[in-house]
């Protein structure tokens, strides 16, 4: 015990705080509270200067939209919960830290795709700003109406040659040999439409028979009119 005793009483003990250190700290700490505090209540009398303005938006039949100041993340979000909370719609525009803010908007007049690209854009919405893209999308449609109409011509157009083959080869077996052949490629419209009596033989067996035999006879004299020697 007398051992432990002595360890102990050898050690160092801890540093003193310094008075004025212990003063110094208790200001630090009751400046923080007091700027939280401060930042509390100008939150809390943002989120009333908000409610009221969205009362009137809720309470005025002909106002469609209202729009606020540029607000950095924390009062944004204020305005967002407001919103939610009312059955508004609010949408944020803008760079964050440079320009950005909130618009809140009637649940039954939400902003038209001209104004959500003007807003995006960094253009103010105003009727001047309306029909400037008013204009600008009319001009859009009629563009991509007329690409379309030109596409859907030249997807109709007939592939025409761009030379008469008859005349291709003109030169070469003359003109009138040319137009012969031209007209044998040209299909036969009557093909398979002959009649029947065209293609019957009528002349009877035995004619035919003895046609056959005089024929032959015809051109065995003829071979042997060949091989003779003339005199």
């Amino acid at each position: 015990m007398d051992l432990l005793g002595s360890i102990l009483g050898s050690m160092d003990k801890p540093p003193s705080i310094d008075k004025k250190e212990k003063e110094m700290i208790e200001k630090q700490k009751k400046e923080l509270e007091m700027l939280r505090n401060k930042e509390r209540d100008e939150l809390n009398r943002f989120r009333k200067y908000s409610e009221e303005r969205l009362g009137r938006l809720v309470k005025d039949p002909v106002r469609q939209f209202m729009e606020f100041q540029p607000l950095d993340k924390v009062h944004r979000s204020v305005v967002h919960d407001i919103a939610e909370i009312g059955g508004l719609v609010a949408m944020s525009f803008g760079v964050e830290g440079v320009d950005r803010y909130i618009v809140v908007y009637k649940k039954e007049h939400l902003p038209s795709e001209d104004e959500l690209a003007a807003r995006r854009n960094g253009d103010p919405w105003n009727k001047q700003t309306a029909a400037e893209y008013a204009q600008k999308r009319k001009q859009q449609k009629l563009l991509a109406d007329e690409q379309q109409r030109d596409t859907s011509d030249k997807s109709n157009l007939s592939v025409v040659p761009s030379s008469n083959y008859k005349d291709k080869y003109a030169h070469l077996i003359g003109q009138e040999s040319a137009l012969q052949a031209a007209k044998r490629t040209e299909s036969n419209k009557s093909y398979g439409y002959v009649p029947s009596e065209n293609k019957r033989d009528i002349r009877s067996i035995e004619q035919t028979m003895a046609d056959i035999q005089a024929k032959k006879k015809l051109k065995a004299q003829h071979v042997t009119a060949k091989t003779e020697p003339s005199e």
